[in-house]
């Protein structure tokens, strides 16, 4: 009871003594790990910190930039002179390579009274061939991923990009991508057959051409069969075709802004008649802003059409028209996809959203 007593009265001092300073020092306050590895688990070193200070402190936290690592601490008061442990655990778990982590100790009274650092690097384990080829795609072969995405791509711009194959089985398979979608601009390059445990890629490229580029969504999905057969995996590529980058000598240039990012109707009757909601693109550029493409998903119709110019400093009103007669009860929401010559920002997103009732 009697030492219960004394940690209060010290803890007590700790919060409201202005004029005492605690200070903890930790040497080293650094510890390099050195070359740790993966399949070997979780590692631990305790850090020793000294009260060099004239006042008993407290720990109240110890806060990590990381989830992987975690701190045990006490949070007994420190008497002057006297010393405390922090003991700081890394997992190396799906973490490979260089590696460097700070803790920030915090006191009682929230002050930062102390950083700590661990370092290192992490040899990986062997992954499997399922982590390596996580998608079955029936017959014994096996995909990286079914999806490359090349975000813009710009007039006379060629992107590549390749889906990793493997067959697990014991028989060598044929191969075929059936298109289920086609831009006309995807160029292919694929195995027709793969031996017993071979590796192979799909390798896959767009160009978008210079003299006629293409604006919007550029997209293409084929089916993978094996042997003849599929299992439904569909490979997917994907773009948007914007203007050319016009490099940092531009002195002009467009800028598009949109007054609504969201345009919301609301609640509506099925049997209601077309309604409109109307929202502004704006110019804030020096440069005519021309309209590339304007793409939705067929649940509203609007009046923003490709070829549309607005003069700097000028806004074209737009409306979106949906009619709840061609909807489906419950909610609707869709994406207008809007393609600009705006450098910064060639594509933007409106999303548009109802509620359809009796």
């Amino acid at each position: 009871m009697r030492k219960r007593t004394i940690s209060f009265i010290l803890l007590l001092l700790c919060s409201v003594t202005g004029f005492a300073q605690g200070k903890l020092v930790f040497e080293p306050a650094t510890w390099d790990f050195g070359t740790i590895r993966e399949v070997d688990g979780r590692v631990s070193h305790t850090f020793t910190g000294e009260n060099r200070g004239d006042s008993p402190l407290v720990i109240l936290d110890v806060v990590t930039s990381c989830g992987c690592t975690v701190p045990r601490f006490s949070r007994r008061p420190i008497l002057p002179g006297e010393k405390t442990e922090i003991t700081v655990t890394f997992d190396p778990a799906n973490r490979p390579g260089v590696f460097s982590k700070d803790l920030t100790v915090y006191s009682s009274q929230r002050q930062k009274i102390a950083t700590l650092t661990i370092g290192g690097e992490v040899t990986p384990r062997p992954k499997s061939i399922e982590e390596l080829y996580p998608v079955d795609a029936g017959g014994g072969v096996r995909l990286t991923t079914t999806l490359n995405t090349f975000a813009y791509i710009r007039a006379g711009q060629h992107v590549q990009g390749a889906f990793g194959c493997i067959n697990t089985s014991r028989k060598s398979v044929r191969l075929e991508l059936r298109p289920l979608h086609a831009s006309g601009l995807l160029r292919l390059e694929a195995p027709g057959e793969l031996a017993p445990g071979q590796r192979a890629s799909i390798n896959v490229a767009y160009l978008n051409p210079a003299a006629q580029p293409h604006y919007g969504t550029i997209r293409d999905a084929l089916e993978l069969l094996v042997d003849g057969r599929t299992n439904g995996t569909v490979l997917v590529i994907h773009g948007i075709g914007v203007d050319a980058d016009a490099g940092t000598a531009e002195k002009t240039a467009p800028r598009c802004e949109f007054s609504e990012n969201i345009l919301k109707f609301g609640s509506l009757k099925r049997t209601d008649a077309v309604h409109r909601l109307a929202f502004r693109v704006s110019n804030t550029g020096t440069a005519d802003l021309i309209l590339r493409a304007v793409e939705g998903e067929g649940h509203v119709a609007t009046t923003l059409r490709p070829g549309i110019r607005i003069a700097p400093g000028e806004s074209f009103r737009a409306e979106v028209m949906l009619d709840p007669r061609s909807q489906d009860y419950g909610v609707v929401s869709e994406h207008l996809v809007v393609v600009t010559n705006d450098p910064v920002r060639p594509m933007r997103r409106i999303r548009v959203t109802a509620i359809i009732e009796e």
